[in-house]
């Protein structure tokens, strides 16, 4: 299954589960703490879920190829390297201490 079928899936799954504790509401009434908390749990998967979709829309696009950048085979000039040290060596005038 590709990315889209699993979210409409889980999207049908969540909706249903909506309506479930809709009608589990109207059959306990709306005032327990524990059913509060179920509503609550359930609008913040729709949120996730909504944000999820945004960032699999955008993941999903065609990856884009970055561009390539040609290298030369010639040797470097040595004047660049005049004042350099070398990373861990130091100078190359210079001893350890």
């Amino acid at each position: 299954m590709s990315v889209h079928d699993e979210l409409a899936t889980v999207q049908r799954c969540l909706d249903d589960l909506v309506r479930s504790v809709g009608r589990l509401e109207k059959q306990l009434g709306s005032g327990s703490l524990e059913l509060r908390r179920v509503r609550s749990d359930t609008n913040h998967l729709r949120e996730s879920l909504a944000l999820l979709r945004e960032t699999a829309v955008t993941a999903a696009g065609p990856a884009k190829r970055p561009d390539l950048v040609t290298l030369s085979d010639t040797p470097y000039d040595m004047s660049l390297w005049v004042d350099s040290d070398d990373e861990g060596l130091g100078a190359r005038d210079r001893h350890a201490p």
